[in-house]
């Protein structure tokens, strides 16, 4: 997978952890390093979707520290609770998953509704000392559906078409049903409240073109936020951790080992993921092969078939964006 400087190719490895009826996939991304580092990552992606949002961030990650993206509760065919999804209740899940890695002090990373679900984690939780905000939401500014809608698909036309293809396909695991129980409860969450209660160090991260989580919002957060860093990535839209991962990464790192201004901008031309050393439909077919056994595994509830995907997809995308040097 992809690297910074020389990096080593990443190790995949999922396990369930079940914890109130309900459960959560965690994909564990690790390199040789980052097994003998005591970082540890855990990623909390947006509504509907899940750890796929990270296969292009993850692996930087894991050079630095172990790895843990979510799949939480009725994202990415996980059965869904009969209980009221909340905040507060998928931030239990994340409480259930640090409980059972023994993560004492992990940097949590979450975007868009991720970012609550982190928030919420940091308000009950004074151990934890890093967790950095991607795209937050909701603007407190525009708590309508409607007004959401018309955000959402502003920052949409700035994604790439596989980022699209990527949503679109969490959203089916997801389904319109469970959608729709979980969305009220993002939208009324109050984060920039919550957040004033929270003692980690924050790093907010937003791309320019991220129409759904606005510069006025950030500040309203900065206001809020006990101890808070701000930077801003160019070209980069409201998924920024995809294509941009490369910034995200170096931004997260340099936040960790207190080596990053309190604020700035980074051009795009940093941020931005490589061109592949190979592309095209060849890598477009490997890649997409593995999501749809990856996606048919997890409708029928096929854990060892969802592994087995995530690990050959993973070995795909390192070829590609390393030509298979190590």
């Amino acid at each position: 997978m992809m690297t910074e400087g020389d990096g080593e190719p990443a190790e995949i490895d999922v396990e369930t952890v079940a914890f109130d009826g309900v459960r959560t996939r965690v994909t564990r991304v690790t390199t040789e390093r980052s097994r003998e580092s005591g970082r540890a990552f855990v990623l909390i992606a947006g509504i509907g979707v899940a750890a796929t949002y990270f296969d292009l961030l993850a692996p930087l990650l894991a050079q630095r520290g172990r790895v843990y993206a979510l799949d939480l509760p009725g994202f990415a065919g996980q059965r869904a609770p009969r209980t009221d999804p909340s905040v507060a209740f998928f931030a239990d899940q994340v409480e259930a998953v640090l409980e059972r890695f023994e993560l004492d002090d992990p940097v949590l990373l979450g975007h868009s509704f991720g970012t609550q679900i982190v928030t919420e984690v940091l308000a009950r939780r004074r151990g934890i000392r890093h967790a950095v905000l991607i795209g937050p939401v909701v603007n407190d500014r525009e708590r309508s559906l409607v007004r959401q809608a018309i955000r959402f698909a502003q920052s949409s036309f700035f994604e790439p078409f596989r980022l699209v293809l990527l949503a679109v396909s969490a959203y089916l695991l997801c389904g319109f049903a469970y959608f729709i129980r979980v969305l009220p409860h993002m939208m009324r969450y109050p984060l920039a409240a919550r957040l004033s209660q929270a003692e980690a160090r924050v790093l907010l991260i937003r791309g320019a073109r991220d129409f759904s989580s606005p510069r006025s919002f950030h500040s309203a957060l900065v206001g809020a936020a006990r101890d808070v860093w701000r930077w801003e990535i160019h070209g980069a839209a409201h998924s920024v951790i995809n294509g941009s991962a490369v910034g995200v990464a170096e931004l997260t790192n340099a936040f960790v080992a207190d080596a990053l201004p309190r604020r700035g901008q980074m051009s795009e031309a940093e941020a931005r993921v490589p061109d592949p050393a190979y592309g095209g439909i060849a890598l477009v077919w490997r890649a997409a092969r593995y999501r749809v056994q990856e996606w048919f595994s997890a409708r029928e509830g096929d854990e060892v078939g969802v592994e087995h995907a995530k690990e050959s997809h993973a070995a795909v995308m390192w070829r590609a964006f390393t030509g298979g040097r190590r």
